[in-house]
Order: C-alpha cells, then structure tokens, then sequence
C-alpha cells in the first residue's frame, strides 16, 4: 500500500510495485499449495498423566509428527482448563522435516476436581510464512486432581528411617523406652546400661539385654476444620487444600510405622468419616474420601465435633487437628470442647501463620500510616504466639507452622510423639 501511494509521485515505480504484488501473489499460492496438498502434514498427541497432583507442578506431554518433507515452523495452542484462567498459551517449535518431537509443559492446579481439556491446535507454516494451515486433535481429555500424592512419595522413605528432621525442622531425641518388649540379646558397646536383663546375663554368664520396639497398631486420626477460618488463600491453595494434603502424607507415614490411620472433617457436621484402620486398602479409601470432601466454608461446630467423637471413637488415638485461630478470643470459644477432647484423647492442635504479615513486620515504617500497619502486625503474630501458650497451659500439644511447612512438621510432631511415647 505504501509502495502504490509513493507510485503516485513516482510513476516510474508504478511497474516495479505491480511486479512486487504479483511475486506475493504467486508465493501466496505457492505457499498453500505447499502446506494443503499433503493430506496428513502435522499430527499432534497430548498424553496426559492419570490424575494430577494438587499444588503440586504436573507434566504434560505434546508429541508432535512432522509428515512434511520440509521443515515447518508450528505455534501449538493446548486449550487447558478453564481452572487455569490462562488465555494466552502458545509454543512455538520448530519441527525437522519428517520428523517427531516431544514437548512437555507444567501446570500447577489449585483445586480438587475435574479439569477438562479442550482441543489440541497446531498452526503450521512454512518457510515464506504467509498461510498458516491449522491442525486440530484431542478433544474432551479429562483429568481429575487429587491432593497432593507427590508429596506422599517424597516423604515416604525419609518417613520410614526417621530422616525428616535432615529438612532443617528439628531433631528428634528419643526419650525412654516403650513397653513393647521385642527380644533379648548380647550387650554391645554403645548400648544403654539400664536395659541389662540380670537373670539372662546370670544364665548365660555374659551381659544380655532387653530390647524394645515402637509401639504398633495406634490409631492415628487427622480431623481438618472445613469451616469458614481455612478459606484464606497461601500461594493460591487454600488453608483447607494443604491441611488435605497433609493429612494424605501423615496417613501414609501413620502406616508405614504400623499404626491406624483415619480422617473425619467438619463444619456444620462432622463428614467424610474414615475409622482408622490398617489394611491394604486404607490409602486408597482415605485418597478418595479426600479427593471427595467438599464445603461451603461454613462456621465450624466444635460442640458437634466433641460429641462425635466421645461417641464414636473409644480407644485413646492421636487427635491432628487442623484448624486455624486468628485471636485469643476465637480460641476461648472452643477452648473447652478441646479440653473436652484432650482428656480421652492425645490432642495436637495444629494452626497456620499469617506468612502475609512477614512482609509488613520486615518493611521500614516512613509514613504513619505504614507504623500503624507494622504495629498491628506485629500484634497479630504476637496473639499467635500466645495462642500456643494457652494451648500448653492446659495440656493441649499445637503445631504453629507457615502453610509451605506444614507437612514436614506434622510429620516431625508424629515421630517425636512416637520417640517420646506420649501415646
């Protein structure tokens, strides 16, 4: 257009700029007979995994097979679900004349459920780049995502040879001995002087000593608040979506140490029942219970929970309780249905930091306006700190942790509670 209007003033150009225009025009048709006469050109393949892992960054595959004899250059558009928000994604490849090449992407869901994905579109162009030729394959793949199995098996074997606390948590010391007596053998050195059984060490004329285990077969139940208090986002996952994952870890690692493993959650009602057991099929039934526990994020009723569980669980278990208390005051309110609970029951209380806070408590205060911010943060932190004193005060074990966290210190609070023998 602008070579036509310049031809205008320079008329001797008006030839040059027809020849222009009709080389563009024969390399137009050139180039979709180039890219529309083979019937096959690119085929794209989307494999996905069986389920997705919540919060947790899951491959997703592209094959792509180049049936040209040249090579093309591709812009692939995966229409992924609407959960996402994404509307922008775009690859673009290179593709090698007959040739096939895998790409693989990430996505990170935040939220249990089905994601479907859409269809699978593949612009293909060649070297002169004036037609695109689109592609489309794969439609209606669904996915659904459960809460986070990745971090099951992260965890699994550090679980198993007590290794977690190499995550810079703490160390755990082993304090006494449990009850449950597994063999006596000959003293080495290093062992403890006190386990020396005299009657084997007087029949065998060398030192013998009693050797004990962990005890086995504890129930171990993970009750998650569903309640209006775990819907305040972290890193876009809900408080409730990491107290769900942490419970699948914990189960998992309550297993593995030969213990009952069980969940209930509540709001309204207690819901989603698991009476802790352990049988083979027990992780998969607590996977699926998780997968399924949905909520409206009502006001949480602690009254109902501590009835429910006087009536239902009778043997003395470990309680997890994951839960979240903003002030003192919103703890007094349930602090005697907790009372009620620890009394039969060894009740660890478990809560979240406000990681949010962190940044305004750091920040230097110019303004009054930010002084007045840093001081009511630093109140609020302070109120979660005295949170667990009162706690303490009446017996009532807490995990005061930041949501990234979570899971290795429930897990390092499970095993120093087995090293110690408090159950």
């Amino acid at each position: 257009m602008v070579l036509f209007v310049l031809s205008f003033i320079f008329p001797r150009g008006f030839v040059i700029v027809k020849l222009l225009v009709l080389l563009l025009v024969t390399l137009t048709l050139l180039d979709t007979i180039i890219l529309f006469v083979a019937k096959k050109g690119v085929k794209g393949e989307r494999i996905l995994p069986e389920k997705f892992s919540n919060g947790d960054e899951n491959p997703v595959n592209l094959v792509i097979h180049n049936y040209y004899t040249f090579n093309v250059n591709t812009t692939i558009i995966d229409e992924i679900p609407e959960q996402f928000q994404v509307r922008d994604f775009s690859i673009l490849r290179k593709l090698e004349a007959s040739s096939t090449s895998r790409i693989e992407y990430k996505l990170r869901p935040v939220e249990r459920g089905e994601y479907h994905f859409g269809k699978l579109n593949i612009y293909v162009t060649s070297v002169f780049g004036l037609i695109a030729r689109r592609f489309t394959t794969d439609d209606n793949a669904m996915v659904p995502t459960y809460p986070s199995f990745m971090q099951l098996r992260k965890y699994d074997l550090m679980a198993i040879s007590n290794n977690l606390h190499q995550y810079g948590i703490k160390k755990i010391r082993k304090i006494g001995h449990t009850m449950e007596f597994e063999q006596i053998k000959d003293y080495v050195l290093g062992d403890d002087l006190r386990t020396i059984n005299w009657k084997a060490t007087a029949k065998r004329n060398q030192l013998m000593v009693n050797q004990f285990q962990d005890e086995k077969s504890q129930p171990v139940y993970s009750i998650i608040d569903k309640g209006r208090v775990m819907k305040m986002p972290f890193n876009g996952l809900t408080l409730l979506d990491y107290a769900i994952n942490a419970s699948l870890v914990i189960s998992n690692v309550a297993l593995k140490k030969q213990d009952k493993a069980g969940i209930l959650a509540f709001s309204k009602k207690v819901e989603n029942i698991v009476v802790a057991e352990r049988r083979t099929s027990q992780m998969n039934l607590i996977l699926e219970t998780l997968y399924n526990v949905s909520t409206d994020f009502y006001e949480s009723d602690y009254s109902r929970l501590y009835a429910d569980v006087k009536r239902n669980i009778n043997q003395r278990s470990l309680m997890l309780l994951y839960t979240n208390f903003e002030t003192l005051d919103s703890l007094h309110r349930q602090l005697p249905y907790l009372k009620g609970i620890a009394k039969s029951h060894l009740l660890v209380v478990i809560f979240f930091k406000n990681t949010e806070l962190n940044t305004i408590i750091t920040e230097k205060a110019v303004t009054v306006q930010q002084a007045y911010d840093k001081v009511i943060a630093e109140k609020f932190a302070f109120e979660k700190r005295l949170i667990v004193n009162e706690l303490q005060k009446y017996g009532i074990q807490s995990i005061l942790t930041s949501p990234q966290d979570l899971t290795i210190d429930t897990i390092n609070k499970y095993l120093e509670i087995k090293a110690r023998g408090l159950l």
